[in-house]
């Protein structure tokens, strides 16, 4: 019979060192993670869906206000206001404005939107804007995260099955678990070169529906900025898809002020600015890129916002923000149906109509018509713009600046 082993001095010591060894490591893992970094506080119960409001509010006042910084219109997801200042995000009580979840890292923030009934936030990290985190709208609740590489500042758009993070040279499009469906342009480490079309050019401004994402670009040598068309999800996602693309020739090269304002079923609509003695213009082309026709305008915009900004949809129109007037544009031609001056932003739809901002207030309109049928007086204590909207239940929101202002 073997006699039972016996552990030395020289055993207990190597197994201590060994667990010294795996502690240590263990402490140096944590003290570079992410997880170190991050402060997460999730709602005790889900926040409560408000009601969809069923009239438009004769009067107005303000219940609360808070810092924001991070955008130019309110976001709300899933039955919260989604506020954002230095690296935090927070879920806010649309009622009283308390924090119902908060977000925090030790890293910068780089942009929020809400989708999806979630708010994604992108944080910077030494590969640019490019951590991202999804976070249930109702609670907090961390749903998916990725990582990947992007451009020091980034803009963020969706189409409500997309949302497309754009750079100046890297455009990625996510599904709603942050699978990564399109990258597009610069790519450090390309496991196969030469699948991107293009290298070396400027990404200007994108848009996208469910069937196409719209990329404006200015390439190296060519005389205009580039409208590309592709399949917002390919087969491959480092392999993009081009259904067409189209140099404007009639658009000075460079950052000439050209913008994607939206995309609307086979179509996508244009600003392009005054050139060569042409007015400034709404253009139309079609899903692979092909000039339709052109729309003009009265006068320049002052502001574009890109990226879909200042555009919102609403029933048949898209209510676009020229930075002085808000024009409806229909969606099935994208021509001027009718047009408010002297607005302060796009405005937000609300039980039927258009809530549009203006000095004295908000402007009622008839999204189909574009009549004024009455004006809510609004107090903003000689702010006078620009206001982006956003609508919860029977609040409505308003972003002045860095101040979110809640009205009900």
């Amino acid at each position: 019979m073997l006699a039972p082993e016996r552990r030395t001095r020289v055993d207990i010591a190597v197994a201590a060192a060994i667990a010294l060894v795996v502690i240590i490591a263990a402490a140096l893992v944590w003290f570079g993670s992410n997880a170190r970094g991050t402060t997460s506080s999730e709602a005790v119960t889900p926040a409560p869906r408000p009601s969809v409001a069923t009239s438009v509010p004769g009067t107005l006042r303000e219940t609360w206000r808070r810092s924001d910084t991070a955008g130019t219109v309110p976001m709300t997801a899933g039955g919260t206001v989604v506020s954002s200042s230095g690296s935090t995000v927070v879920g806010l009580d649309p009622t009283s404005g308390a924090p119902l979840w908060t977000y925090t890292r030790d890293v910068d923030l780089c942009s929020v939107i809400a989708a999806w009934n979630t708010a994604v936030a992108v944080y910077s990290d030494d590969r640019g804007c490019g951590q991202v985190t999804e976070l249930d709208g109702s609670t907090g609740a961390r749903t998916a995260q990725r990582g990947s590489d992007a451009d020091d500042a980034v803009s963020l758009s969706t189409d409500g099955t997309y949302v497309s993070s754009r750079g100046s040279t890297r455009m990625e499009v996510w599904r709603s678990d942050l699978v990564r469906t399109l990258e597009y342009g610069r790519v450090d480490a390309p496991v196969n070169p030469g699948d991107q079309p293009r290298s070396g050019c400027q990404l200007l401004s994108t848009a996208s529906s469910s069937s196409r994402v719209a990329v404006l670009e200015q390439c190296p040598g060519e005389e205009g900025p580039r409208l590309t068309t592709m399949n917002p999800a390919p087969k491959d996602n480092s392999k993009p898809e081009p259904y067409g693309s189209t140099i404007l020739t009639d658009v000075p090269p460079g950052d000439s002020g050209a913008r994607i304002l939206a995309v609307a079923g086979d179509r996508i609509g244009m600003y392009l600015p005054p050139s060569g003695g042409a007015v400034a213009r709404v253009g139309v082309f079609d899903g692979s890129s092909n000039f339709v026709t052109a729309w003009p305008l009265a006068t320049a915009a002052t502001t574009t916002g890109g990226d879909g900004r200042n555009v919102v949809k609403t029933g048949s129109v898209l209510a676009w923000w020229t930075g002085e007037t808000t024009l409806g544009l229909a969606q099935t031609d994208l021509a001027t149906r009718w047009s408010v001056g002297e607005t302060l932003g796009a405005g937000v739809p609300m039980a039927g109509k258009l809530l549009v901002p203006v000095r004295a207030g908000l402007a009622v309109i008839d999204p189909g018509t574009g009549r004024i049928e009455n004006t809510i007086i609004v107090d903003r204590g000689g702010y006078t713009g620009p206001v982006g909207l956003a609508v919860l239940g029977t609040t409505v929101l308003e972003q002045r600046g860095t101040d979110l202002v809640a009205l009900a």
